[in-house]
């Protein structure tokens, strides 16, 4: 017999879950195969290659509270923010540089 109930609703089915844990449960559980569309697949495949390194900065507990609080604006965790904020920052200083090069470039031409 099964210990997890028929649920009424979605609502009463949240509620059991908030209060219980899955593993209890396991025994229960069946298997699910799924398929991964191909290319959701490559793109993890792609992610899992470029594998992010662990870097350690030091802010000020202000600056923490800004970006998390303009994370929570945008729902993104802020440790994403802060990596997008780097990658834009990258591009446009290598852009600028790559520009200043064509343009001294030009100047001995």
């Amino acid at each position: 017999m099964s210990k997890i109930p028929d649920f009424k609703n979605e609502k009463e089915m949240a509620e059991f879950w908030d209060t219980h844990s899955v593993a209890d449960f396991a025994d229960e559980l069946e298997e699910v195969k799924t398929d991964i569309d191909p290319e959701l697949k490559s793109t993890i495949k792609t992610r899992a290659q470029s594998r992010l390194k662990m870097v350690s900065l030091r802010l000020r507990e202000e600056q923490i509270a800004a970006v998390k609080t303009i994370a929570e604006s945008k729902d993104i965790p802020y440790q994403t923010l802060i990596r997008s904020w780097i990658s834009a920052a990258i591009e446009a200083e290598t852009t600028v540089k790559k520009k200043n090069a064509r343009h001294n470039t030009k100047k001995y031409l």
